[in-house]
């Protein structure tokens, strides 16, 4: 008998997410973004599962070349652009479209003997801070790149750092990128998952969504099946041992919960090596036989406890959903203070994964 432990991706539910993201804006075209092995639900397996998608958009060219030799022609976005010079050679045989966002980049791109030229996408830096230009230097920067003959077309491109955030939204970023940006008459491509759903302003020709195609919510305060997103991921496991234990008695290292009454404690075989959060306090939900429980004490690195005492049926061998279909990463995320992004992308390679 194999460790019960197993993740499932539900092929499905990566579809809907996708239509349901196409009918928000049907006016744009969609990348989807499927960087960090597709947020943990496997590159290969969610770009087949996308392979009607307008495009994908993700980070190593490595991974980028995986999907063009099996045969994906679509196109393929590299969001952080090419990491050195002898990249761009592959980027022009191979049909990638990339991100420019720094002057080394625009050097390396200026300098380059391709066969083919290529599509830009010019990061433009609107208030997030982190990888562009000056958004002010729009024109400038257009002007240069129209002058190089490797640069078959330009995409203009930003990221939103408060999409997500109703008090603070996308307002002070989109003006400063609309500002720059008036006269140029460009195609663009700004929005994520927060931003496509909520700000039509900011769809543009391209869309971006990472988080939404998995079926979670880019918002704190709606929920996945508030906004009709399906769980594209489950973590499931089993009960492999039952503890009674008497008012008093504690659970797991460090002795950090104690029994208030006689409680019955069950044993799962899942744990931080596994991939879920060791942060996870008492009281983070969980399912057993379909019944909401929550974990106590701290969380091992093969396995976590759980109460059992409101549900006498659960024994050795009962399933256990960490989260899925019935119970929400993003409540399980939320609980253990962080986000389903990181969940996600954690669940280690020990940990067997089953499509449906």
């Amino acid at each position: 008998m194999t460790r019960p432990i197993q993740v499932t991706i539900h092929t499905a539910a990566l579809q809907h997410n996708y239509r349901l993201l196409k009918a928000h804006a049907p006016q744009s075209r969609a990348y989807a973004v499927i960087k960090a092995n597709a947020y943990g639900h496997g590159l290969v397996r969610t770009a087949q599962a996308l392979a009607d998608a307008d495009g994908f958009a993700l980070l190593e060219i490595e991974q980028a070349q995986v999907l063009r030799e099996l045969g994906f022609a679509l196109p393929i976005l590299l969001l952080e652009g090419v990491f050195e010079p002898s990249e761009l050679m592959i980027c022009a045989e191979q049909d990638f479209r990339i991100a420019v966002h720094s002057e080394l980049q625009l050097q390396w791109l200026e300098e380059a003997r391709l066969k083919h030229p290529v599509k830009i996408c010019l990061k433009l830096n609107t208030g997030m801070n982190r990888l562009g230009f000056v958004a002010e230097r729009a024109a400038e920067l257009v002007l240069r790149l129209s002058r190089n003959p490797n640069v078959l077309s330009i995409t203009l491109m930003a990221h939103f750092a408060t999409a997500d955030e109703p008090d603070k939204g996308i307002d002070w970023q989109l003006a400063r990128f609309q500002a720059a940006t008036a006269n140029l008459h460009l195609p663009f491509t700004l929005a994520n998952s927060a931003a496509l759903i909520d700000y039509p302003q900011a769809r543009g020709e391209w869309v971006r969504p990472g988080i939404m195609l998995y079926g979670s919510s880019p918002f704190a305060e709606r929920s996945a099946c508030d906004l009709g997103l399906r769980a594209a991921m489950s973590l499931t496991s089993r009960i492999i041992g039952v503890q009674e234990i008497s008012a008093g008695d504690a659970v797991g290292y460090g002795a950090s919960f104690h029994a208030e009454k006689p409680m019955r404690i069950g044993i799962v075989a899942c744990g931080y090596a596994d991939g879920y959060p060791r942060h996870a306090p008492t009281g983070t939900p969980v399912l057993v036989n379909g019944q909401r429980s929550q974990l106590i004490g701290r969380i091992s690195m093969d396995m976590l406890a759980l109460d059992l005492t409101e549900i006498p049926t659960a024994q050795i061998g009962s399933h256990v959903e960490l989260w899925g279909n019935q119970l929400s990463i993003d409540e399980v995320a939320a609980a253990a203070g962080t986000i389903s992004y990181e969940l996600m992308c954690a669940i280690a390679q020990r940990v067997p994964v089953a499509t449906d």
